[in-house]
């Protein structure tokens, strides 16, 4: 997910020069600097303003490494980390912005959700949102939906993806090729999310609409609406928001 913002930023127009990079493997330091022309180091930097790209596990230790150098506001993208985790680590005093970003990030089509600490300024929340914009739709919520958004759309893209998946197994078991199947299922994601997307009308409202009474879409959407899929999703984003919220503590 680092990488995504690396290039979306420049892809936006932030200079490369202007970015610092920083990975203690060697390999993927390299990698980064040969990728996008940014500078790197090993080790944490003087700077103004950072983006915490690690795992949850590590934000702690990097957040006080941060504080060190004098940093004046921090993004973080880590899963579970609370803003109070990160005030904690950062000092009261210094601008923490808590973020969720997902993966479709990777082509510039994802969707962030973002919170703020109290002692943020307009100016640090506006940085916050042009950060996470670079690579897709921002949305600024109150902290205690971020759970929510980390299970409707961080964790989202797992959900399709296993729906993708069902569709091209069931196609092939109804006779399609495995590659025909393939193209079928991944413009039709493709297609229904760019319609979903750019179109005034609800997701109810555009299922209404391909489905004619006692047709195809009606026969299938009485197999999903029996085996009670909306429960089963509900039941999905729950465990993600739970996990989420556990992870927080």
């Amino acid at each position: 997910m680092g990488t995504a913002l690396i290039a979306g930023l420049i892809a936006g127009g932030v200079s490369a020069g202007s970015i610092v990079v920083v990975e203690i493997d060697d390999e993927k330091r390299d990698a980064v600097a040969r990728q996008f022309g940014v500078r790197t180091s090993s080790t944490i930097i003087s700077c103004d303003s950072a983006i915490v790209a690690v795992k949850p596990q590590s934000v702690v230790d990097v957040c006080i490494e941060l504080r060190k150098v004098a940093v004046q506001r921090v993004v973080s993208i880590a899963a579970g980390i609370s803003l109070a985790t990160l005030e904690r680590a950062l000092g009261s005093d210094i601008a923490a912005i808590r973020a969720m970003p997902n993966t479709p990030a990777l082509v510039g089509e994802g969707v962030s959700g973002f919170a703020v600490s109290a002692n943020c300024s307009p100016a640090d929340i506006d940085w916050a949102e042009s950060i996470l914009a670079a690579v897709g739709v921002v949305v600024r919520v109150p902290e205690e939906q971020i759970d929510a958004v980390t299970a409707v759309a961080s964790s989202g893209p797992g959900y399709l993806f296993l729906i993708a998946e069902a569709l091209i197994d069931a196609g092939v078991a109804q006779g399609l090729a495995p590659d025909v199947a393939q193209i079928l299922v991944k413009q039709l994601f493709r297609g229904s999310g760019i319609l979903l997307a750019q179109s005034p009308e609800t997701a109810s409202t555009l299922r209404e609409r391909v489905t004619s009474p006692n047709g195809t879409t009606a026969a299938g959407l009485m197999v999903l609406e029996n085996a009670k899929i909306r429960q089963i999703v509900d039941q999905a984003v729950s465990a993600a928001a739970a996990r989420s919220r556990e992870m927080g503590a």
